[in-house]
């Protein structure tokens, strides 16, 4: 039987694929409870410096498996949409609260949910054949998996809303155009060894210092300048206690390159 989701550790750098091509590497409960694990996994590896997310086949991921949850609605359940609380919500938290570097290798159709996950991730990669659609208004739903958190962030709120209301397929063009992407390569098949190349350069950086830039700019974008200057000055604090900060200014101090270890 084959994994749903697959995890492929090279180095410093763990893969995460999607691996349902069939459907397009639709969320089924299976998928989704693989990912929510592998990510608590990740965050806890020292191994680990950078993850890539992506998806096999012609697709990154097309959101919710529809079939699925039409046996959910037939069954009866109470509460249908017990799927945001169980698996939704503690992905987006884990993704997007991760002290790692994540890049996203958007090959294909990113809708819904799928769509989410890119943009939790820290940086997009797409080609030609990458789009993105908001597609929860097309089946009478809002929004789940910290879209109305991640959406306004990346391309500003009057586009969020109507990305969000309209429902309709941002092509690859002018997903890099209003930030969804942070790079668009020429050829589809290059997605994948762009953001492997990405993710080793940043598994290859000050860890530590990452995922502190991280947390600052996640208060300072929603917090008061209060709230961003405390936020900086413990990230300085932690990373300035750090091997990979000393190691550097020698380095620099010295007229070298340095290297840094994570720590």
């Amino acid at each position: 039987m084959t994994e749903a989701l697959i995890v492929d550790r090279r180095g410093a750098v763990v893969t995460l694929t999607l691996n349902r091509a069939d459907s397009l590497n639709s969320l089924n409960v299976e998928l989704k409870e693989a990912l929510r694990d592998a990510l608590a996994e990740v965050e806890t590896d020292p191994g680990c410096r950078a993850v890539v997310l992506t998806g096999a086949g012609r697709a990154f991921c097309v959101g919710q498996d529809l079939r699925e949850h039409v046996e959910t609605l037939e069954s009866g359940t109470a509460e249908p949409l017990d799927t945001v609380r169980e698996h939704y919500n503690p992905i987006a938290t884990r993704l997007a609260g991760l002290s790692k570097p994540v890049v996203a290798a958007v090959r294909g159709a990113a809708a819904g949910a799928g769509a989410s996950l890119a943009m939790l991730a820290d940086l997009r990669i797409g080609g030609p054949r990458t789009s993105f659609l908001m597609a929860f208004a097309n089946v009478g739903l809002a929004m789940d998996t910290g879209a109305s958190w991640a959406l306004p962030r990346l391309v500003g709120y009057p586009k969020a809303t109507e990305l969000l209301l309209l429902a309709q397929p941002v092509p690859a063009a002018e997903a890099h155009r209003i930030g969804l992407l942070n790079q668009l390569v020429d050829d589809d098949e290059q997605i994948l060894p762009v953001a492997h190349e990405l993710a080793e350069r940043l598994a290859a950086g000050p860890t530590v210092a990452y995922g502190a830039i991280k947390r600052a700019l996640s208060i300072g974008a929603s917090g008061s300048l209060a709230d961003a200057l405390a936020a900086e000055t413990q990230a300085q604090s932690i990373c300035g206690a750090t091997t990979d900060h000393r190691q550097a200014t020698a380095a620099f101090v010295a007229k070298q390159r340095p290297v840094f270890d994570g720590r």
